[in-house]
């Protein structure tokens, strides 16, 4: 009977130290697994989905999936599982061959060596990114991607407005207008 006191007290003391906060304090974001292959995020206190994990690594929000079963950390076969989506929703980023290649390497003994290639190539890849984005601000004073960022925004707002004054010249069926609409 005492092991089961103890036991209930180390379970709610677990659950208030901000296990699965997500912060730095409460190490990564959990996200659990469950049978039903649903996908639950403990700070969200919701049910996500691949997209929602593609969201949390784009915003660079640490975080883990965890089987809800057996505990196992699963975060890479679902870092697959948004590669497979992403791939297959007409955004491909990799070739037929590059995977060919890719999945010929697994098991002989280069595989060890082709992922450190491969991890090294893009950190190197957006390292240089970064680096030529930050020269480019440096050199003309701007960042480039938030000037193409504005050009798009204020370039929506021009056609937004151009197609309401359109819009707001076409003569309404029967001869209304929106002055009508109050009768």
């Amino acid at each position: 009977m005492a092991t089961t006191a103890a036991t209930k007290s180390k379970t709610r003391k677990s659950k208030s130290s901000g296990e699965g906060s997500g912060t730095a304090k409460g190490g990564p974001r959990v996200i659990r697994k469950y049978p039903n292959r649903r996908l639950y995020d403990t700070v969200e206190s919701r049910y996500v989905t691949l997209a929602d994990i593609r969201r949390l690594v784009v915003e660079r929000i640490d975080f883990v999936v965890l089987d809800r079963k057996s505990q196992q950390d699963i975060t890479r076969t679902i870092l697959l599982q948004v590669i497979a989506e992403q791939e297959g929703g007409g955004e491909s980023l990799m070739s037929r061959d590059f995977l060919s290649q890719v999945i010929r390497s697994y098991g002989n003994g280069l595989q060890d060596f082709v992922g450190r290639y491969l991890d090294e190539s893009i950190q190197l890849f957006a390292k240089e990114q970064r680096e030529l984005r930050d020269r480019f601000k440096h050199v003309v004073g701007v960042d480039p991607l938030e000037t193409v960022t504005q050009v798009a925004h204020k370039n929506y707002q021009r056609f937004k407005s151009l197609q309401e004054e359109v819009f707001s010249r076409i003569p309404r069926p029967f001869g209304r207008d929106d002055r009508d609409k109050g009768e």
